[in-house]
Order: structure tokens, then sequence, then C-alpha cells
């Protein structure tokens, strides 16, 4: 039984503290002083990461953002997962925003010595999602038609862009038992991240978004791509022969307000 299938067990109108807030001895700096304004869950996930030579994604960032490297490689990251019961702080869920596919194309980077995620495009099968993650957080999201389900142990993902011939038809099936990645290794290094960076426009300021949820429990999987465009589409010449392949059941997030860290 994934995430996916689970019963939202907050009862709509109670309005209580996140247990998982209290957990954050895993979290590479403290939690934001503010306060928190957007929850929502990301589940079942297939983390699909390919080695790619620093300089290119290097050029495809802004000043003061800094590429970040694993094995001396820079890494992009295909994720197709569920969003589920995106609410906004002291509402409750929104009817239409609660359960939807997504569809992530990201890197990995550090500004000002705090690493962080930044992506290139986000898919989703939600109109309010796609214009409000554009207009507030800057990030470059696409309105798509999607579909993702489960069939014998076996997630099935297809997502295609409604502005352009951009497809993704995949399956991937975790292949371990459940761990939680350790320090050091490429899995912590890819998916403990605590916040995302963006930018509304090539000329305006880098901003940031810090996130929080519990350690993400993982499992190693296995995938099989039918059709993908996503790296072409962003202008990535890159073979996705043998990526590397994670499974997360997923995780309760929070996300805190935006803020401009450089001018």
């Amino acid at each position: 039984m994934t995430l996916a299938h689970r019963k939202d067990v907050e009862v709509e109108g109670k309005h209580h503290m996140p247990e998982f807030l209290e957990q954050t001895e895993h979290r590479p700096w403290s939690l934001p002083e503010t306060e928190w304004i957007w929850r929502q869950s990301w589940l079942d996930l297939a983390f699909i990461h390919v080695p790619v030579e620093a300089e290119i994604i290097q050029s495809r960032l802004p000043e003061g953002v800094r590429v970040d490297v694993f094995d001396e490689s820079a890494w992009l990251g295909i994720v197709p997962f569920q969003m589920s019961g995106v609410k906004r702080r002291n509402l409750p869920a929104f009817p239409f925003m609660r359960q939807f596919p997504e569809l992530n194309l990201r890197t990995y980077v550090v500004v000002n010595d705090k690493p962080g995620v930044w992506f290139f495009s986000l898919d989703a099968a939600s109109l309010p999602l796609v214009l409000g993650g554009r207009l507030v957080y800057g990030l470059p999201y696409y309105r798509a038609r999607m579909k993702m389900g489960w069939e014998n142990g076996t997630c099935r993902f297809e997502s295609f862009r409604r502005s352009s011939s951009m497809n993704m038809r995949c399956q991937y099936e975790p292949t371990s038992e459940v761990f939680y990645s350790e320090a050091g290794t490429f899995e912590h290094w890819a998916t403990e991240r605590y916040c995302l960076y963006s930018q509304k426009r090539p000329s305006a300021s880098v901003c940031r978004a810090e996130v929080h949820h519990a350690p993400w429990p993982m499992q190693r999987a296995e995938v099989r791509i039918d059709e993908c465009s996503i790296l072409s589409a962003a202008g990535f010449d890159v073979s996705l022969r043998d990526p590397v392949c994670h499974f997360s059941t997923g995780v309760d997030v929070v996300s805190f307000p935006v803020e401009q860290i450089s001018d």
C-alpha cells in the first residue's frame, strides 16, 4: 500500500501543527523563523538521475547560482510523482487540487553556501498550480495532460504537455526494502535538500523558498522509459541510458514564504 492510496488523516477545518515540524534533527540548518504558508504531500515519486558535465548546467544558471556536483558530475533529475492535499495555512484543502500528477526536471545548486534545487521545468495536471507556481514562485510550470496509476506493483506515468510536443511515458517499481539515506551518499545528496531557487525573469533577483519534511523513505528502483522528450524540450542533449533510479512512497511537506536573496 503506497501513500497515494492512504486516507487523508487530517480533518478538514482542524488546523493543528504538523507533527513532522517537530522532527528537525536531520535538517542541514534550522527551520525558518517565519510561519509556513503552504502544505501538501509528495507521493509515489521516482527519482531518475543522469550525470551531466557541470559546465553545461552552469551555463544555464543565473549569476550567483553555482551548480553542485557529486562524483565530479552535475546531475539532472527527472521526477514524476503525485501531488496531494494542497492547502494554505489555516484553510482546508482545496477540493480542485486534492490530487494530481506532476513531473519535474531539476538540478542541484548552491547559493550563498546553501544547497538547494533548481527547476528547468515543472509539468502539472492542475491549472491553478501552474498559474500560482509561475506567479508566486517564478517557477517554469506548464500545464499537461497526465495519468498515473499502479498495476501489479508497477507505477505507470504519462505526461503530455499542452503547449508543445513534450511527452513522458515511463513505468517504475521499487526493488528493495525501505531505507533512509546516510550523509555522503548520492541518495542523500540528491534528495535531502530543503530549499528551491528560482528567478521570475532573466533580469530579476534570484529567490529562495524554504521547505520542510521528514527524511525521505527511499528504495532502490527500476525504471523503463518508453518515451521522454523532457530533456530535449529544456535544451539538453543527454542520454537516458542506464539512469540511476530510486523510489519513495513520499513525504508531507510545508513551504515557507519566498525571499529575495540577490540583487
